[in-house]
């Protein structure tokens, strides 16, 4: 045999590169991999780079500040599918960063991502390329992207993969994207129900999850509900309720359910199928809090509609909130009690609370959850309303003590239908006595305050509401609730100034609420109000008229007119008139002025002496003991008048001058009081006018004869041409000097003017019943006018003639009538 010879292996071309394995160690390396132009190198690097990504947070964070995206970005296109299938991979897995997510959105990868979901590419790429734009959808810009680049038509397709990756990516990024409106009319259109319902099949949880999701939020259209009804979808919804395997999807399939409820051709469908029976009993069944609460939300939503009401009333559905009432969840009462407040616009359910729902709503506002009580307070407010027995249920519940408190719950909600719920009980005279025994009014001090236009407006109308009360505007003001009260009159909100005028109005109704409020500032601000167009409102000039009809010192000031129902009572003064924008001042501050040489103000007090015993003694027991002087009592001036030695009146007047100082040394030590000081001389001229007047017969005879007493009092008749000899000037500067005051009790005046001469004729009519007006002039001009019918002709039958009005001459010609509107009148009225 031959010797073998060895075969030479032939030497590679030199231009070739023999293979070269590397073991990188560093992530730096194998990003740096990513510009090769060798696609095993490149499918290598991505792989790599995937195994690293996938193990945390930080590495893609890592990978981020290595400039990996941008180099995986040019990958996602490559023409080798292997590169492009791990490219899009790594993408997958990084873009669940926050990092990531901003730069892709930056680089506008998403249109690049839907390319890769044709239906020829690899289930791999489609997994992770919806993987990634389910990442990039939670954010507003991309969604938009997404749909304007046609990505929903794709990805609807994709629920059919049969890989589950990609179905549970491409449900969940359909759910993102339905969370704005504008995709759900594209989303019927491209028929994405039953696909979705055939996800419900699915033997993964998560996909049975975001694929009720996603059809919780479609069937809020009514086109998609009936869409989901043609489809069976209401089947399939209560197969999953009825499979206790499915317990973890039955707060979802129940919220889908609910929206459907909400629709009455679907609602009807339901209740004539039996289905609305069965998701009563199967909420009344279960335990699970979630399912209960998603269940009264359900029941709310539908109960919008009147038919529906009506429906859900035919099938008990009250029997089922009041159970829920009782839960010991604050979620489902919550939800039970917001149901049942939308259930009260049906009268048959309004009814059917009044037994056993009322006074669970009652227990529930002693809860220490704001939001219960709010609830409960809010259903109470409802089912209150126009329903006087339903307002005797709460009152049976013991509910008036409760919802009082609530005026100072934590929640404006919660306060202002507490407010709306006590004056629904209110309307009942028994109930409202009992309110106001719990201390409402100064209860509502504090919601007075409130910043809530609601609980504003809510606060000042129950405040209107029980204001008629003496005692209740009493509590308010002892509350410090007038104060807060006017300030409301300044809101911008018209509701909240209308029931603040209303309130105003109500509480004005005594001398010294109506004096608070007018030191308030109430007069200026009505004012203000009555003269804008816009803000003027049905109870802002009633109002102001309250106010001033019950502190009449303010009324004759401004307006300089007391009407013959405007009767003047002990503490009237007269301080002149003042113009617009000048601050009306109160006797305690202008007591507090000293002597001025401002105009005299001139005082009425003519309370008798026992009332004053009984006043002052709280105040100052001194001060008692001097107004109950025996040298000046009028049991003293009356006996001793008796006996024909009575002092002469100049003594009389020197001992009030007495009192007066005393009293005026008082104030000076005691600023935060002043004690009136009594005007003995009125009184004396009230009670003779009373003996020799009131016997008179007619009404003209009266007026006339107290013309003259006034006239008499105060220095007689002065002719005409000698009016400017008459000094009363000086007579009433002699007054003020002697007391120290510019405050004159009208008694001490005995030289007075026109203006002295019509008040005191106006006191003393009010005090001996006839009626006249007092009103003011210019330059210290003031008369009276009374009204009176021609008593001749009053026997003639059938013969009604209209009262002539007439003013009364207090000056020259005391006790002759001047008819109004004559020349007379006019000239007696003017200089």
């Amino acid at each position: 045999m031959g010797k073998k010879v060895k075969k030479e292996v032939e030497p590679p071309p030199k231009d070739v590169f023999e293979p070269l394995l590397i073991e990188s160690k560093t992530a730096a390396t194998v990003v740096l991999m990513l510009s090769s132009p060798e696609e095993e190198v490149l499918a290598k690097a991505c792989d790599a780079l995937y195994k690293f990504a996938s193990k945390g947070d930080e590495n893609k964070v890592t990978l981020l500040g290595l400039g990996a995206v941008e180099h995986l970005y040019k990958l996602i296109s490559h023409e080798n599918p292997v590169v492009r299938r791990n490219a899009i991979m790594v993408f997958g897995i990084m873009a669940s960063n926050s990092g990531v997510k901003k730069l892709l959105r930056k680089l506008d990868v998403t249109n690049s991502l839907l390319s890769q979901l044709a239906p020829e590419e690899d289930v791999v790429i489609h997994e992770f390329a919806t993987l990634c734009l389910a990442h990039m959808a939670v954010e507003y810009t991309t969604k938009v992207q997404i749909f304007e680049q046609g990505g929903l038509e794709p990805l609807i397709r994709l629920l059919g993969s049969p890989d589950p990756d990609v179905k549970k990516n491409s449900v969940e990024c359909i759910y993102l994207l339905v969370q704005d409106f504008q995709s759900h009319a594209a989303l019927r259109e491209l028929n994405v129900i039953p696909p979705l319902l055939e996800l419900l099949k699915s033997e993964y949880p998560v996909i049975q999850l975001l694929a009720l999701k996603t059809l919780e939020v479609i069937s809020k259209d009514r086109e998609n509900k009936i869409i989901l009804e043609e489809n069976k979808g209401l089947d399939c919804l209560m197969e999953i309720l009825e499979t206790n395997e499915y317990s973890d999807l039955h707060v979802e399939a129940l919220a889908v359910l609910g929206n459907c409820l909400e629709d009455v051709h679907t609602l009807q469908l339901i209740q004539q199928t039996g289905r609305l029976k069965k998701i009563l009993s199967f909420v009344r069944v279960s335990t699970v809090p979630d399912v209960q609460k998603n269940a009264a939300k359900a029941i709310a939503k539908a109960a919008d509609d009147s038919e529906n009401r009506k429906i859900l009333n035919e099938e008990e559905v009250e029997k089922c909130l009041i159970n829920l009432l009782e839960i010991n969840n604050d979620g489902v009462k919550v939800a039970a009690s917001q149901a049942i407040s939308a259930m009260c616009e049906n009268l048959a359910s309004k009814r059917a609370f009044r037994l056993q729902g009322i006074p669970q709503l009652v227990q529930l506002l002693s809860s220490d959850n704001e939001e219960v009580k709010e609830a409960a307070v809010t259903a109470l407010a409802d089912l209150t309303a126009a329903s006087p027995s339903n307002a005797s249920a709460v009152v049976e519940a013991e509910g008036i003590k409760p919802l009082v408190n609530t005026l100072n719950a934590q929640r404006d909600g919660a306060i202002a239908n507490a407010a709306t719920v006590l004056t629904n009980l209110a309307m009942q005279e028994p109930f409202r006595a009992n309110i106001q025994s719990h201390g409402i009014m100064g209860a509502l001090a504090e919601p007075l305050r409130s910043t809530n236009s609601q609980v504003q407006s809510k606060a000042a109308f129950t405040v209107a509401v029980f204001g008629c009360n003496a005692d209740a505007r009493t509590e308010l003001r002892n509350a410090s609730g007038l104060g807060p009260l006017v300030e409301l009159l300044h809101s911008k909100i018209a509701e909240v100034r209308r029931n603040a005028c209303q309130a105003v109005m109500v509480c004005a109704s005594d001398e010294l609420t109506a004096i608070e409020l007018c030191r308030l500032g109430a007069v200026d601000i009505l004012e203000e109000i009555n003269l804008s167009t816009e803000r003027k409102n049905d109870f802002s000039e009633a109002a102001l008229e309250k106010v001033l009809d019950n502190h009449l010192s303010q009324k004759y000031s401004q307006i300089g007119y007391l009407s013959s129902s405007d009767i003047i009572n002990d503490g009237f003064y007269d301080c002149g008139q003042i113009k617009h924008g000048v601050k009306f001042l109160y006797l305690e501050e202008l007591s507090m002025q000293g002597l001025t040489d401002r105009q005299a103000i001139i005082f009425i007090n003519a309370k008798p002496q026992k009332h004053l015993a009984v006043e002052e003694n709280a105040q100052d027991s001194s001060y008692e003991q001097t107004i109950l002087s025996p040298s000046i009592s009028r049991k003293g001036s009356r006996e001793e008048g008796s006996k024909g030695n009575g002092k002469k009146e100049e003594e009389k007047m020197k001992e009030v001058t007495h009192v007066t100082s005393e009293v005026q040394d008082e104030i000076n030590l005691k600023n935060s009081h002043w004690p009136p000081p009594p005007d003995f001389i009125l009184l004396d001229y009230i009670n003779d006018a009373s003996e020799t007047i009131l016997r008179l017969t007619t009404t003209q005879e009266k007026v006339v004869a107290l013309a003259q007493f006034v006239a008499d009092k105060m220095g007689g008749p002065i002719e005409r041409d000698k009016l400017h000899d008459f000094s009363w000037e000086l007579h009433i500067s002699e007054i003020e000097r002697e007391l120290k005051s510019n405050i004159v009790p009208i008694g001490k005046v005995k030289k007075g003017t026109f203006y002295h001469r019509a008040l005191l004729f106006k006191v003393i009519a009010d005090r001996i019943g006839i009626l006249c007006s007092l009103v003011r002039g210019e330059y210290n001009r003031a008369w009276n006018e009374v009204k009176l019918v021609d008593e001749s002709l009053q026997g003639i039958a059938g013969l009604l003639l209209p009262p002539k009005e007439y003013i009364v001459d207090l000056m020259f010609e005391p006790g002759i009538l001047i008819k109004q509107g004559s020349a007379e009148a006019d000239q007696y009225k003017q200089i």
